[in-house]
């Protein structure tokens, strides 16, 4: 049995304008997956090119895909019946992109696709992540880490957009 420890660095970013239009924004940039047939086509492509081609056909302008989106605050607001917090976590990347990580550093499957967080707070609304090159440093692979920091830049300027 091993025990790693992580040091994560979390970026944030806040945004003075709706969260509905911060939402908005975000889901703008990525594209959308249907997780259904996504693993019907994993399992049934016969080459690597195929699949490559159905997920390019999925991929936003950002060249990533929001997953699954988890609406956390509808399961805060029952508890107390007001219309706040609003809180949501979305699942967002590129199974291409993780696929080079995880060639270099296999843990990275656990970390991808990553997390945003978008929550509305009293001084805004706040866009969180936590840095993919900080959960793969331990593993000391500069491939995997590079891979790795080019993820983080696409996901921190989709962040910065949505906020903008």
């Amino acid at each position: 049995m091993a025990i790693r420890t992580l040091e994560i660095e979390r970026f944030c970013v806040k945004a003075s304008k709706p969260f509905e239009a911060v939402v908005a924004a975000l889901k703008a940039g990525v594209g959308r997956l249907d997780l259904v047939e996504f693993t019907k086509t994993s399992r049934s492509a016969s080459s690597f090119s195929e699949l490559e081609i159905f997920i390019g056909r999925n991929l936003g302008a950002t060249g990533l895909m929001l997953f699954v989106e988890l609406d956390h605050g509808a399961v805060l607001r029952k508890e107390t019946g007001l219309d706040k917090p609003k809180m949501v976590r979305f699942l967002i990347g590129n199974p291409l992109i993780m696929k080079e990580m995880a060639k270099h550093a296999p843990d990275a499957g656990s970390y991808a696709p990553v997390t945003v967080l978008v929550d509305e707070r009293a001084d805004g609304v706040h866009l969180s992540y936590d840095r993919m090159a900080s959960l793969l440093a331990p593993y000391g692979n500069p491939d995997a880490l590079e891979v790795a920091r080019n993820l983080d830049s696409k996901v921190e300027d989709l962040l910065r957009q949505a906020a903008a």
